[in-house]
């Protein structure tokens, strides 16, 4: 998350109006909600986990383990069964 001061992205008289409410604080201005994105998008690291998951349920219905799934993405067994049979 980036820190923009007010004075250089915003009019004087919102400033003003601004500092009846708060001063030398951090104000969160969030997103519209058609421009969010979701987590890891940005990134990449959404679809990589999405890849890393395929790989696994592939490798599962070729016959490897969940311990030898677990052991080789460093996951736990709960959480290779998760993506296993996750819909």
């Amino acid at each position: 998350m980036k820190y923009v001061n007010a004075n250089t992205v915003l009019p004087s008289a919102l400033v003003e109006e601004l500092q009846k409410y708060i001063q030398a604080e951090y104000l969160y201005v969030p997103a519209k909600d058609e421009q969010r994105r979701a987590w890891g998008e940005l990134s990449g690291y959404r679809a990589e986990i999405c890849k890393r998951n395929e790989r696994i349920v592939s490798e599962f219905r070729n016959g490897e383990t969940v311990v030898s799934l677990a052991e080789r993405y460093h996951l736990s067994v709960y959480t290779i069964r998760k993506i296993i049979y996750q819909k």
